[in-house]
């Protein structure tokens, strides 16, 4: 009995250094396995490039705002 209550608390202290071992390597609170790739920050793309600006601004020059009378 004594034993089995020495490996329970051994394979415990274990779990925690491991754990408080990759921690410090950059990975996430928790998480196992390798650590994650960081995904780099979306560009910011200008009105330009937007389809929808584009139709938008076409149809604005297309489209005389003030009518001759």
């Amino acid at each position: 009995m004594l034993v089995l209550i020495a490996l329970v608390v051994a394979v415990l202290v274990a779990v925690v250094l491991w754990r408080a071992m990759s921690a410090g390597q950059g990975q996430e609170r928790g998480s196992f396995g390798p650590p994650r790739r960081e995904v780099p920050p979306r560009r910011v793309s200008g009105p330009d490039d937007d389809p929808d600006f584009l139709r938008q601004l076409d149809e604005r020059v297309r489209r005389p705002e003030d009518p001759p009378a």
